[in-house]
């Protein structure tokens, strides 16, 4: 009833049935949702600051709120460092679970890359930063990278690849060519040039990025468009006078989305590769931004004394590729006219 009643077009009841059934999928969806919820929120799960701090009998919440160290007592320091605030025992702290920020080197070991122990639950990387705050917000930029890149060039190709094929003809035979050219130019090497030239930034990684990735959503619609707008149903909106612009966007185009959804996931898990890449090579992120690329190239230096460099960013990376596609795979099925009707 609850699916009826939030789905109301029988066909995609249909096919989010068939997906239901698929439990790899579900849990892969729920293992990236919990992934991205702690990312995303990651500011109450590791940090150096706390969540409440009770101070000589006023509250205070330095996650949600930046104060001076004077009101602490704390002369000539710029940033409040908590953990030296002389607490009496009628004062009260609560911790973040991991109490490190990203940015912070454990001053406490003696050297770097350390090994994980109870106050670094995953080890240190090469300058001291705890490899588990790190992995936790690094998901946040290689996600937010992924579905940046994967909105627009899938944008671009679908707008570019619906004009073509819907009009067709001489627009279609020059369009597709320059398509061509542009889709056999050595993408991974221009791109690297490109970003090598520029100081990268998230924004300038992802405009980069999706310059040479929308020419495979674009074949796709284009195929779709051009065998959609030959069929019964948009020849009758065409002869009671319908704009393109009505036939387009109210007849074909809901038609020709299943290349769209069924590749999703696929080019998300795609973009989070290609960031850790990028990352590896060191023409990612700015330093010291967290990085699971980033992490892996470390250990390439430190193999066999900091092999902890090496698995838990290697295992973050391959949970997240192995849980998109399985969603993808799941969605596929979904969207197969040939599987049976759940």
């Amino acid at each position: 009833m609850m699916e009826k009643f939030f789905i109301r077009n029988d066909l995609t009841l249909k096919r989010y049935r068939r997906f239901k059934r698929n439990k790899t999928a579900v849990i892969s969806v729920w293992i990236l949702l919990s992934i991205g919820f702690f990312s995303f929120t990651a500011e109450i799960w590791a940090n150096n600051k706390p969540l409440y701090l009770s101070y000589q009998g006023k509250s205070y919440f330095p996650v949600f709120v930046d104060y001076y160290p004077t009101d602490f007592g704390i002369q000539d320091e710029l940033v409040t460092d908590y953990r030296k605030i002389e607490l009496s025992t009628s004062d009260k702290v609560i911790w973040p679970v991991v109490k490190w920020d990203p940015f912070e080197s454990n001053s406490s070991v003696q050297s770097y890359p350390s090994a994980p122990s109870k106050v670094n639950w995953m080890g240190t990387d090469d300058r001291g930063r705890d490899v588990l705050t790190r992995l936790l917000y690094g998901f946040r930029y290689s996600i937010i990278y992924a579905v940046g890149v994967w909105i627009l060039s899938y944008l671009i190709g679908t707008i570019v690849g619906a004009l073509l094929g819907y009009l067709g003809g001489r627009v279609d035979l020059i369009g597709s060519r320059i398509v061509e050219v542009i889709d056999m130019v050595p993408k991974t090497l221009m791109l690297i040039t490109i970003i090598s030239i520029f100081e990268p930034s998230m924004t300038l990684l992802i405009v980069f990025s999706f310059i040479f990735d929308w020419t495979v959503i674009f074949q796709q619609m284009r195929g779709q468009f051009l065998q959609i707008r030959k069929r019964e149903f948009v020849e009758a909106a065409r002869s009671i006078g319908a704009s393109h612009w009505r036939i387009i966007t109210k007849h074909i185009l809901p038609n020709a989305l299943t290349p769209l959804v069924t590749f999703s996931p696929f080019a998300i898990a795609g973009n989070i590769a290609g960031l850790a890449f990028l990352d590896y090579l060191g023409l990612g992120l700015k330093a010291p931004t967290p990085s699971w690329g980033e992490l892996i190239s470390q250990s390439q230096k430190y193999f066999i004394q900091a092999e902890w460099l090496v698995w838990y960013p290697s295992a973050a990376l391959l949970i997240t590729m192995v849980a998109m596609i399985n969603i993808g795979l799941a969605v596929r099925d979904a969207f197969d006219s040939k599987s049976s009707v759940g």
